[in-house]
């Protein structure tokens, strides 16, 4: 997920146009989404998700973008939620007091990386998550969601770095211990 300067992934009325990849940043998360074996979103990433980069219109679109919709529909999708009643082909809904049963199943028979997207289910997720992955984005929100849960204690190492042209910087951290 892509996260402002100051921590954010969404600013306080809920946008997140500051994070809005340029073409570079953007091939880089196609890259990333080929080698994804799953997709894990809670309720509210699905439903920004879902609907846009499964439209018709986006097969059509800029080159980078159409590539990261077929990626994007070929890649198993998992959403935890509660308040949903069904999901579409390719995708499959989990209830969310089942979500950390599901991911110790998906971490032990799944070859290839989880990708966990949504803020409160990363949360919710936390002791299960080995490595996080932000993009940070030269920009401020001033506020808003989080990236990390406040008062999450975690203990991380750096194991790789890029920045990209724009000024978005890619960090890729290990948990430690």
């Amino acid at each position: 997920m892509s996260m402002s300067l100051d921590g954010y992934v969404e600013d306080e009325h809920g946008g997140f146009a500051f994070a809005e990849p340029d073409e570079e940043v953007h091939r880089f998360a196609n890259d990333q989404t080929r080698e994804t074996a799953a997709l894990l979103m809670g309720r509210g990433l699905y439903e920004v998700m879902e609907e846009f980069w499964t439209a018709p219109e986006r097969a059509d679109g800029d080159e980078v973008e159409a590539e990261f919709a077929r990626l994007y529909a070929a890649t198993p999708r998992i959403v935890f939620s509660d308040s949903l009643e069904s999901v579409p082909p390719g995708c499959r809904l989990v209830r969310r007091a089942d979500a950390v049963d599901e991911v110790v199943r998906l971490k032990k028979e799944t070859d290839g990386d989880l990708s966990v997207g949504g803020a409160a289910l990363a949360a919710s997720l936390l002791d299960l998550i080995d490595e996080f992955r932000p993009n940070v984005v030269p920009a401020f929100a001033g506020g808003g969601t989080p990236y990390f849960p406040r008062g999450a204690d975690l203990r991380l190492r750096l194991v790789e770095q890029r920045t990209f042209g724009g000024g978005t910087v890619y960090l890729r951290y290990a948990r430690i211990g």
